[in-house]
């Protein structure tokens, strides 16, 4: 028997990271260069809470509206290029959602079959929940593909699964195929972010020409039937792929050497990744492993009424303000009738000695006060704040008055079998097509620690910023947050590797002392993973600290100092 001919590359671009992304991305996607499958990723923890107030606002929305209005524009021309598109757009809602692409096509009078993914909304399971969804694999995506649909809209599914989904339907790929997968995930986990890949929020971003950064192009894979990809982007769009880039978008938002999702579970730590030319890096090597047997379900409620207010404290004592200023507000809290449940000051020492300005002269007090009741963030804190106005420090002063409280969710997170949702393709012509969980499936389990390699000869050093020889790039998961570094050359990570300990992180990045801290060893992409668990307290939704997302907290990392080899200077 003759073998099959392989099949030809799939390649498949993103134009979204995020619900708000660059409007012109679908467009620009579609009129760059040639594509087979072009996706939009418009969901995040936050988001589902967004959209969660949309559906009870109006219980046939709840999904992402800018994706209909980008497609008005750029119906025709997916049509025309014979490219389809595979979107979570669909968030809470998915069938909707489909109904108004299908509307819109017969509108604008373009042939167009519209299928969706149904399985993830667990929101009955969990009264009190504004939304909670599992977070689906491909196979419902790969199945309406191989059933003919040109668009493909899901609700909840794994950000990779939208290049999965495609990879499997194009390829032919059985869920026993897990290198392959695993290949696909570690594609997907690049592109979903959009231009976080091609230099955006990138590390070393004054080594390249300021031109280039200016509007970064989106990126797109090459992905081949082993599994192996080339990560590049549309000739004569902005933006970079080098080793760098590619790397930061690798490290951000995992939390371990096993990134585990509903396909397949991918081995970080066995990615080796290569420059293949000008804005091109080619990712080989990846292993993957049967899928665990679960599936996160992500919890999202709304957890009370939460405000602020920021108190200017200008010029010279600003300590003694500070105290005198928390004491008046302390004491007028505690008398109200209702009395914040939960109160928290921060004091950011932004002042300098000396300022030739005001502002620079100036530091800030925030006040932030959370309660079930909207009475005790609102009028309490408002009238608490206000007649201070002429009674408290010189200069008293605040960047705005509190208003009436606002809303804010809290994320939690459970497991719940994969065979426990009924995860369903339906099909443009109303077939629903159930689909089946994994057969095979393995509790991922944590990785032996890798061997390091030697450590650098003693030498001179100087103090320095971190970030003079090491890249990161931080974010969130719930209440955790990772922040993945990487060394740039081997002799840089001979000295990483052995002076980035668990012990001098948390000595570093004063937050995490009370915390558990997790370091993860990639020695492939010459990185270090920490996951510092509880730092963002119940999820970014909740505003629990400065950064709520933690995506500076790599740059705080880089600017902290350390004492370096000269040789790496």
């Amino acid at each position: 028997m003759t073998p099959a001919a392989p099949r030809s590359p799939l390649r498949i671009g993103n134009a979204s990271g995020f619900y708000g992304d660059r409007f012109d991305a679908l467009r620009d996607m579609l009129t760059g260069g040639p594509l087979d499958i072009l996706t939009g990723d418009y969901l995040a923890e936050l988001t589902m809470l967004i959209l969660g107030r949309d559906r009870l606002k109006d219980p046939h929305r709840g999904y992402a509206k800018t994706f209909l209005r980008q497609l008005e524009e750029c119906l025709g021309l997916a049509h025309d290029n014979g490219v389809r598109i595979v979107t979570n757009a669909g968030g809470l809602n998915p069938a909707a959602l489909a109904d108004a692409v299908r509307e819109l096509a017969d509108r604008l009078g373009i042939p167009t079959r519209v299928a969706h993914v149904e399985g993830d909304d667990r929101t009955p399971h969990h009264p009190g929940s504004l939304a909670a969804h599992a977070y689906l694999g491909g196979a419902g995506i790969a199945t309406c593909l191989r059933e003919g649909a040109d668009i493909v809209v899901t609700g909840r599914v794994t950000d990779a699964a939208l290049v999965t989904g495609p990879a499997v339907a194009h390829f032919g790929w059985t869920p026993h195929d897990h290198d392959r997968l695993a290949g696909a995930v570690v594609a997907g986990h690049v592109l979903e972010c959009g231009t976080q890949a091609t230099g955006g929020n990138y590390a070393f971003f004054t080594e390249h020409d300021p031109a280039r950064l200016h509007r970064p192009g989106f990126p797109l894979a090459e992905l081949h039937e082993d599994g192996t990809s080339v990560i590049t982007k549309h000739d004569g769009t902005g933006g970079i792929i080098d080793l760098g880039t590619v790397t930061a978008q690798l490290l951000y938002e995992t939390q371990g050497a096993r990134y585990a999702g509903p396909d397949v579970t991918a081995r970080l730590d066995t990615v080796t990744l290569t420059q293949d030319g000008p804005d091109r890096v080619r990712i080989t090597g990846a292993r993957g492993e049967p899928p665990p047997p679960t599936l996160k379900v992500g919890l999202n409620k709304l957890g009370g009424f939460r405000n602020e207010v920021a108190f200017v404290l200008t010029g010279l004592d600003i300590e003694r303000k500070a105290d005198l200023v928390r004491d008046q507000m302390q004491t007028a809290l505690d008398a109200a009738k209702t009395r914040p449940a939960d109160i928290r000051w921060d004091l950011a020492r932004t002042d300098h000695p000396d300022a030739p300005t005001e502002e620079t002269a100036s530091a800030l007090l925030r006040l932030v006060v959370r309660d079930p009741d909207q009475a005790a963030v609102g009028r309490t804190l408002s009238g608490a704040a206000i007649e201070l106005a002429l009674a408290s420090y010189p200069g008293f002063h605040v960047l705005a008055p509190p208003g009436p409280g606002s809303p804010y969710g809290v994320f939690e997170d459970e497991y719940i079998p994969q065979d426990a949702v009924d995860h369903v393709a339906v099909l443009d012509d109303g077939r629903r097509i159930p689909v089946t969980p994994p057969g095979e499936t393995l509790v991922p389990e944590t990785p032996e620690e890798p061997s390091l390699p030697l450590p650098l000869p003693e030498g001179p050093t100087r103090r320095a910023p971190l970030g003079l020889v090491a890249g990161a790039r931080s974010g969130d998961k719930g209440g955790n947050a990772n922040v993945g570094v990487w060394a740039c050359t081997d002799d840089a990570w001979r000295w990483l590797v052995h002076e980035l300990t668990t012990d001098r992180f948390q000595t570093l990045i004063s937050e995490s002392r009370h915390l558990s801290v997790v370091r993860h060893v990639l020695p492939n992409l010459r990185a270090l993973n920490f996951v510092v668990e509880g730092i963002l307290g119940e999820g970014v939704a909740s505003q629990a600290r400065f950064d709520p997302q933690a995506k500076a907290l790599g740059e705080w990392l880089r600017s902290r100092h350390l004492d370096i080899p000269e040789a790496l200077l």
